[in-house]
């Protein structure tokens, strides 16, 4: 019994020693914040896997609808190429200014959107992801919207960069948001944008 209660004591002051060590590196500044520093392996992992495991728990319960409408997918692609371009890319746009500078990287949506269910896909655009650079999309979007986005992401992981650029001349000038957020006077000037600048998250 003594044993045991050494060992409680014991667990108890280097839980203590952690928290206390905490702190002082917390309000000594010592820690690197800056985007230019890259996260080591161990602290990317935790992230990930954290984001991960939280995004396909509240997306619980979420159930999509049809996907498949050719006017949605359209009008999706108008969001996309509005919005998302410049940090997640596009076939045909490798890279950009803004996504360069961003950590934790976005991911290429090309690829990694076969990774996520279609309700994984709507919880993130609309909810966002703290310390990622992902905003939440909900407070300016419908979720008929964000609905739109995802039908268009699900069409993205097979499409050429000439069907991308096919898609860009038929969707025709952007459009305001709801809230008049956003708004190129052509589809040349969104593409651009897309190119010269970057964030879906």
């Amino acid at each position: 019994m003594g044993v045991d209660m050494n060992c409680i004591k014991g667990f108890l002051g280097l839980l203590l020693l952690a928290v206390v060590a905490g702190v002082i590196v917390m309000f000594s500044g010592v820690i690197n914040v800056a985007a230019t520093n890259p996260h080591n392996a161990m602290t990317e992992m935790v992230l990930s896997t954290t984001m991960d495991n939280s995004v396909r728990y509240h997306a619980k319960g979420i159930t999509a609808p049809p996907l498949d409408d050719e006017r949605m997918v359209m009008a999706g692609f108008r969001h996309y190429r509005e919005m998302c371009v410049g940090c997640h890319l596009a076939p045909g746009v490798n890279s950009t200014e803004i996504r360069k500078g961003l950590l934790p990287e976005p991911p290429k949506l090309q690829k990694a959107v076969e990774e996520w269910k279609p309700a994984e896909l709507f919880w993130v655009i609309k909810n966002g992801v703290k310390m990622t650079g992902m905003p939440a999309w909900g407070p300016t979007h419908s979720d008929e919207k964000i609905w739109t986005m995802v039908a268009f992401l699900e069409k993205l992981p097979h499409m050429t960069a000439e069907q991308y650029k096919e898609m860009d001349k038929m969707a025709g000038p952007g459009e305001d948001d709801e809230d008049g957020d956003h708004h190129h006077d052509d589809a040349d000037a969104a593409h651009d944008h897309g190119n010269a600048m970057d964030h879906q998250h």
